[in-house]
């Protein structure tokens, strides 16, 4: 699937948003981030500066992203759970950014808290994701 560069700026910001709810940026989100935004076809340092700068950005919208298509934002959900439990918790406030973005794209809220469920059921891991759900999109032919 092709997904435009507004789209992938969109999600890039999304996610660091969401990194930053819970006031605690762990290393292993940051190792996440940066793996996403290489599969978004963003530099390293340019993704380096974004975490850094992240806690004092008065210019980073914290509008929830909406996205072109329902495929791209379900994507999102389902890499931003997995985000969120990072830190093996998942924190109020990231769920309700969640839930926030799955409104402005018209995704029932349902949806995403039945993939939360599919996530805690397997108790996945970080080391057990070999490609992350919008990796799975641009894959797609």
């Amino acid at each position: 699937m092709e997904i435009t560069a507004q789209d992938r700026g969109k999600y890039l910001r999304g996610l660091l948003l969401l990194i930053g709810k819970d006031h605690l940026i762990l290393e292993n989100e940051k190792n996440w981030f940066f793996k996403l935004g290489k599969i978004l076809g963003y530099d390293l340092a340019f993704c380096k500066t974004a975490i850094k700068e992240l806690p004092e950005n008065e210019y980073l919208s914290q509008e929830p992203p909406v996205f072109s298509n329902k495929e791209i934002a379900k994507a999102f959900i389902i890499d931003g759970i997995h985000l969120a439990y990072a830190d093996q918790e998942l924190h109020s406030d990231e769920l309700y950014w969640i839930n926030l973005v799955a409104e402005a794209n018209g995704i029932d809220i349902l949806w995403g808290m039945n993939e939360f469920e599919k996530f805690r059921k397997h108790q996945f891991q970080q080391e057990e994701i070999t490609e992350f759900a919008i990796e799975k999109l641009i894959n797609q032919s």
